[in-house]
Order: structure tokens, then C-alpha cells, then sequence
């Protein structure tokens, strides 16, 4: 009786797993046979204001083929009335294949429809639905200001955005979310409104760059994985799947995404940081542009593009790892996979080589000290209009708070990148027309600056960095372009060499007839050629804000100014009186 009842329970359980299969291969071949099932599909919002985005899910029952990140493809377009349809990409969200995700960013209001298609293994999955949008509040997509090409305009309010920037290199590097919003709501409060944040990068501690008071630790770690990692506490020889994503980097990467959207903070994402060091670069020379890394880029487009506050930096110092026909190739393929056209550069050195690219939108630099501020700007912002094609000029790095690297390039010791130093060089690249990304130090033990991102109350450059940005913001800076020829004097009793090169000691944005700002290096006093007029003048001073009505100018040539205070750096605003 024993061996009869255990032969039936064989059978049963053997019945009972062939009926599992068989619903198994029934559900497979329905999800995959193009009938639509209600709820495989979930519309996240019926309504949304512009430059937000409705997500569509897709939640399959189980896994259809066995890499979703290879294999499967989910991808759709939506519209509004009968415009011109815009693609966009869906990208998995499960490492089993189970969870597909599509987000539709719209930039006008209206009435939308969309359809998407999922295919894998020949067959395919449609949807189609509807939302609504509203004009809302947010300032939408940062482009190139079309009427004045070297400065930059949110497009969804016309307002024009002053580039105040600051590196954070390894912000993703913090565990916990609540200090990566602290970072960010602390850089927000200083009127930083720009952050570089890379998503691939490894390292083991902060010598890598002379900065020996960051370390990885339980709360922050020198590892940004975008790929699953078979090896991951191993720096050097990660041992990365590059056909399958760390779908948690990526979360953590919204995550931030979101927190600085809430501030109107865009976050320039950098591809790869650092590609040249043993571990960060998985692809290497021969797959580099090949189907993997491509992969890569696409799916950054794809899972982030629809955040209204990104701008895409195809890779950090380039050159050391990558050339330039890689760069034009990658380019022009993220272009094609980014439906909303984000603002997307480069990181090199002190040369832009692409300045007529048509994926390029800004030239970035990389220039330090007083080599990269205002005569080097001012000459590339010269460079690129004779190229017809005018475009904003960076320099995105010039030298962070307090690094000495040295023996890397010349040999600098403190004070010569103090806090002050490098809020003047700012100041001198926005005298140029052009704009600078900046860092604070990495010196303060817990913090980081410019590595991590994170600082406290005692590391006070950027203040300087929010007054500059105050002074701009009252008038319309954009429509002022660089005269140095129109000023002369500054305080000639001074050392006028910086770096063994002769300097101007005042420098002069203008748009002529209206408005003229005048920066006195070293104090003294400044004479401008003014077009006749009756002119507002007032005394800022950039090192504490104040601000101090001074006697109207009524010139009809040219005009000296009253001796400044001190010989530290002053700032001369004259506005034409009733205009």
C-alpha cells in the first residue's frame, strides 16, 4: 500500500508541474502574441504640467527571454492633436524582465495621445493611451539662447539662466539618499543652479587627486557602477556584465534627478569620469563606440531623458582615453537617442575641437588659473563667432579651492587658490562674455567639495560665487558683449602681471548707449568711452554684496570714474536714466 500511494503522489506532483508549465507557456505566448491585457499597462498620471513626464509600465507575468536589457525593446511616440510625433525609448527596470518602463515628456500643453510597442523573440505587445497637459510652473528644458547665442534660456519661461556651476563629481557615491539631498539643498541655498555629477567612475581613495581627507568609508564609497559588478569591492578588475545594468545606480541617480528638479537645478551627467584609470573603463580601446557602450548611452537617454534638468557631458578628459572620431560618433548617437535635444558638450583641455559639430551645444574647456579666464575666453568666444556659428564658451574647469596637486602641471602653493583668487577668475570670465564652472575644497574631513559634493558652513566660496550671480540677475546681463577697448586705467601703481602675462587692470561689458559693467582688478579708478546720456551709477562691492548709489554721470564722450575704496576688486554698474 506504502509503494502504491507514493507512485500516486509521483504522478500527481508530475501532473501538477506539467500543468504549471503549460498555463506558463499559455501566459508567455499571450503576452507576447499581440493581445493586450488592462492591466498589463499602468498610466502613471491622466494629467501632468509641461516638462514633467507620464510614465507607462509594463508588468509582465513572467520573464520572456532571458537578458531584457539585449533581447526585449520597449518603445513608443506621442503627439498632441496632429503635430509631428516625437520617439522615444522605454528601457527594463527588473533584472528579470518582468518590469518595462516608457516616459513621455510633453513641452506644450494640450491633449496627448501615444502609443507604444513591445517586442521580443518576433513577437510583439501594444498600447495606446491619453493624458492631458497643463502649462504649470516649471521653467523647462535649458537651451541656447537663440537671439543671443553665447548665453543660455529655460525654454519653457523665456527666462534667462545665469550659469553658476559647481562640480560634485561623486555625489552618487553616498550611500544614503538624505545626505546626497543635503549636498543639494545646501548648493541650492548658495544659488548654484548647475551641478557635474558623473554616473561611471572608480577609484581607491582620494590620493588618486593629492586629496588625502576623503575616504571611502560606511557612508560614502568611490564606486559608481552602472553595471553589475562580479567583484565589486575589487577597484581595479570589477568584472562587469556590460550587457545588463546596476538598475540600483541608476534608482539612486533619479532619486538625485528629482531632488535637484525641486530647486531648478540642472545636473550635467557625465558618461565616464576619469576613463584612463585601470577598472573605470570597461569597454577599452577596442570596444570602444561599439554595441555595449552605445547600450550605455542609450539607456542613460533613455531612463533620464525625460528629466527636464539634464545636460549630457559625453565623457570627463577625454582625450586621455578616448580620441576625437569617438567623440563625433557618440555625439551624434546620443543626439539621436535623446528626443528632447538636452544641452550636450564635452570635457577636454584648453582646446574645443568641435565647435561646429552639429551634437555640440556649448564649447567646454578645461583651462586652470589665470591661463583660462578672461583673455582665454574672450579669444575662444572670438574663435567660435568667426566660425559663424556663435555658441556659448565654458570653462568648466579652472582649478578647484585649495588643490595643490602638485607635481601635476606648474607648481602652486597656498594662498594662489584661495576662495578669493578663484571668485575673481569668475568674475573675469564673466567679463568675457562667457561662463566657469567652479569647486569648492576637498580639504574638510566628511565633506569633500568638488569630490563629493558635500560641504559645511565653515567653506564659504560659493558665497562670493551667489553675489555674483545677484548683481547679473537685476538687469539683462545677455545682452551685454565684452569692450575692453573701451576702458582704460585701474590702479596702475600695482603689480599689472599675473602668471608672468600682462593684464587689464579694468575690464567692460556693455551694450552700448544703455548699460555698462566695469570690473577694477585692483581698485584705483577706470575712464569708459560712453555714448552720450545721462547715466545711473552704482559702486558694487563683489566681496560682500553691498551695493552704494554714487553721483549720475552726465558725459558726453568719456568718463573717469571716483577712486575706488581699496585696492581689492570693485564692480562700476551705469544705467542710461529714463530709458
Amino acid at each position: 500500500m506504502g509503494r502504491e500511494r507514493e507512485s500516486k503522489m509521483r504522478v500527481g506532483r508530475l501532473q501538477w508541474v506539467r500543468r504549471w508549465a503549460l498555463w506558463g507557456v499559455v501566459a508567455l505566448a499571450l503576452c507576447l502574441s499581440g493581445v493586450t491585457r488592462a492591466d498589463m499597462f499602468k498610466q502613471s498620471s491622466l494629467e501632468v504640467d509641461c516638462f514633467e513626464f507620464v510614465e507607462v509600465i509594463l508588468k509582465l507575468d513572467l520573464p520572456v527571454v532571458s537578458n531584457p536589457f539585449t533581447e526585449a525593446v520597449l518603445e513608443g511616440e506621442f503627439h498632441q492633436g496632429s503635430s509631428l510625433s516625437l520617439k522615444v525609448d522605454g528601457f527594463c527596470d527588473s533584472d528579470d524582465g518582468r518590469v518595462f518602463r516608457i516616459r513621455f515628456s510633453p513641452q506644450v500643453a494640450g491633449k496627448h495621445s501615444y502609443s507604444v510597442r513591445f517586442h521580443a523573440g518576433g513577437r510583439e505587445l501594444t498600447h495606446s493611451g491619453e493624458f492631458n497637459v497643463r502649462v504649470g510652473k516649471r521653467r523647462g528644458i535649458v537651451r541656447v539662447d537663440q537671439e543671443h547665442p553665447f548665453h543660455f534660456v529655460w525654454s519653457g519661461t523665456g527666462e534667462h539662466f545665469f550659469y553658476n556651476s559647481t562640480t560634485a563629481y561623486w555625489l552618487l557615491g553616498w550611500k544614503d539618499d538624505a545626505v546626497i539631498r543635503e549636498c543639494i539643498e545646501r548648493l541650492a541655498d548658495l544659488k548654484v543652479n548647475r551641478i557635474r555629477v558623473a554616473l561611471n567612475g572608480r577609484t581607491e581613495n582620494g590620493l588618486r587627486w593629492k586629496e588625502p581627507m576623503i575616504l571611502s568609508d560606511d557612508t560614502f564609497q568611490y564606486r559608481l557602477e552602472p553595471w553589475p559588478a562580479t567583484r565589486p569591492s575589487d577597484i581595479r578588475a570589477p568584472g562587469y556584465d556590460v550587457t545588463r545594468f546596476n538598475l540600483a545606480h541608476f534608482r539612486k541617480a533619479e532619486r538625485m534627478l528629482m531632488q535637484a528638479r525641486s530647486h531648478d537645478m540642472v545636473v550635467s551627467l557625465i558618461f565616464h569620469l576619469d576613463g584612463a584609470d585601470v577598472g573605470v573603463d570597461p569597454f577599452g580601446k577596442s570596444g570602444m563606440g561599439g554595441p555595449d557602450e552605445k547600450r550605455y548611452y542609450r539607456y542613460c537617454a533613455a531612463r533620464f531623458g525625460a528629466f527636464a534638468n539634464v545636460m549630457w557631458d559625453l565623457a570627463n578628459e577625454y582625450r586621455h582615453f578616448r580620441d576625437d572620431a569617438w567623440a563625433e560618433e557618440m555625439g551624434a548617437f546620443l543626439r539621436k537617442c535623446d528626443p528632447y535635444g538636452h544641452l550636450t558638450s564635452i570635457h577636454g583641455h584648453g582646446d574645443f575641437r568641435f565647435r561646429t559639430a552639429p551634437w555640440v551645444d556649448y564649447a567646454m574647456f578645461q583651462s586652470w588659473d589665470e591661463h583660462g579666464a578672461y583673455d582665454f575666453l574672450l579669444k575662444n568666444r572670438r574663435d567660435q563667432l568667426a566660425t559663424g556659428r556663435p555658441m556659448p564658451q565654458v570653462n568648466e574647469e579652472y582649478g578647484y579651492e585649495d588643490h595643490y596637486p602638485y607635481p601635476w602641471g606648474e607648481k602652486r602653493v597656498w594662498p594662489a587658490r584661495i576662495a578669493e583668487n578663484r571668485r575673481r577668475l569668475a568674475w573675469e570670465m564673466i567679463m568675457a562674455g562667457a561662463h566657469q564652472t567652479t569647486g569648492e575644497r576637498a580639504n574638510v574631513a566628511g565633506m569633500g567639495g568638488w569630490i563629493t559634493g558635500r560641504g559645511n558652513s565653515e567653506m564659504t566660496m560659493l558665497t562670493g560665487y551667489a553675489r555674483m550671480r545677484s548683481f547679473f540677475e537685476r538687469f539683462a546681463w545677455w545682452k551685454l558683449e565684452p569692450h575692453p577697448e573701451l576702458v582704460s586705467g585701474g590702479n596702475q601703481a600695482l603689480p599689472v602681471t599675473e602668471g608672468g602675462r600682462p593684464i587689464a587692470p579694468a575690464l567692460c561689458l556693455a551694450e552700448l548707449g544703455h548699460r555698462y559693467v566695469l570690473y577694477l582688478r585692483q581698485g584705483g579708478t577706470v575712464s569708459v568711452m560712453l555714448v552720450p546720456g545721462s547715466y545711473r551709477v552704482e559702486r558694487f562691492n563683489p566681496r560682500t554684496g553691498a551695493m552704494v548709489l554714487l553721483p549720475a554721470v552726465h558725459s558726453d564722450t568719456t568718463w573717469t570714474s571716483p577712486l575706488m575704496p581699496d585696492t581689492e576688486d570693485w564692480v562700476l554698474l551705469l544705467e542710461l536714466e529714463n530709458r
